[in-house]
């Protein structure tokens, strides 16, 4: 028999209202935000990441372009979306650059995200016209001895991957190039192609049609084990040791994500990204497919990254934007 506090007690709980049942995650769209033009190697690798994220989460995952300095308009307009797992960004090696060029940036770069997981590690290439005279990354160097400054390069800009790729080059070989640099598109590419410039370094994506064509000669590649697009051109540590740039995509979140959506994001990646299929859309793209363990793991070498090209700034003398 149930004593009168006790009744009192149970008739007070039953006029409660019922709380409602927690909503599963994803009940809706979600919004994988980069920062560069539609049809750009970022947002080719964002919207195959998509579509495989969109299987795993049984949710539609949509690609949404926000451009602007670099990627940075992007950064920073995620860095402040609300951390509820609706909004994410795929960044890319040009996030690491950018928080070396930059004086000040509307976001930290480091703690103003939640990091999920690479999405792929790709290389650049060191690559001159196929009628240049320099037929190896030996032959380039001790030409640039002979005659410093004499011979240039060319970038999509200052400041960017490429510009400080040849940056570290001059440092580590001990050589002073020219540097040519553009405002982006394909005017960096077109006048090596026509011998104006002596050489350049871009990614695997943007050389290795024009190699494999003969209208560009590959002369190495800045990853340590080369690049498995480009099995006949050599490592460029093989001339100048230690010489290595890693470019990449990764995904991330706004800082304050629940741990529990994070590591269901994650999961789903790395579900996503050992995909047979989805790993060969993504290696068309120049790059190698790997997920991170954790987000410990992507957050450190993201800010080694940064570290490296900070460096390379400081010892290249660039001016900071």
């Amino acid at each position: 028999m149930l004593t009168r506090p006790r009744r009192t007690l149970l008739a007070a709980l039953a006029l409660l209202p019922l709380a409602a049942p927690a909503l599963a995650y994803p009940d809706k769209a979600i919004t994988l935000v980069q920062g560069f033009n539609v049809g750009g190697n970022a947002d080719i690798v964002a919207r195959i990441v998509a579509n495989a994220l969109s299987k795993e989460l049984k949710q539609q995952v949509l690609v949404e372009a926000r451009t602007g300095a670099g990627g940075n308009v992007a950064s920073g307009q995620v860095s402040k979306a609300p951390a509820d797992g609706y909004t994410l960004i795929l960044l890319t090696g040009g996030h690491a650059v950018s928080a070396a060029m930059y004086k000040q940036l509307p976001f930290d770069p480091i703690e103003g995200f939640e990091w999920l997981s690479l999405v792929t590690k790709f290389p650049f290439v060191l690559a001159v016209s196929p009628d240049s005279p320099y037929k190896s990354v030996a032959a380039v160097v001790a030409a640039a001895k002979a005659r410093p400054g004499e011979l240039s390069f060319s970038s999509v800009g200052i400041g960017s991957t490429q510009h400080l790729s040849g940056e570290l080059f001059q440092s580590m070989a001990g050589i002073q190039l020219n540097h040519i640099p553009y405002r982006g598109g394909s005017a960096p590419l077109q006048d090596v192609l026509g011998g104006r410039v002596d050489m350049m370094f871009d990614s695997v994506t943007v050389t290795r049609a024009h190699i494999e064509a003969g209208k560009l000669r590959g002369l190495g590649v800045t990853a340590p084990q080369g690049a498995p697009q480009l099995p006949g051109v050599p490592p460029i540590q093989a001339a100048v040791p230690g010489f290595e740039v890693t470019s990449w995509t990764g995904l991330a979140a706004p800082k304050g994500l629940p741990p529990a959506l994070a590591q269901q994001l994650r999961q789903a990646t790395a579900k996503a990204l050992a995909d047979p299929e989805v790993q060969r859309q993504l290696e068309a793209t120049g790059g190698t497919v790997g997920a991170s363990r954790s987000g410990a793991e992507m957050k450190g070498f993201v800010a080694g990254q940064i570290a490296k090209w900070k460096k390379v700034v400081q010892d290249a003398k660039v001016p900071l934007q």
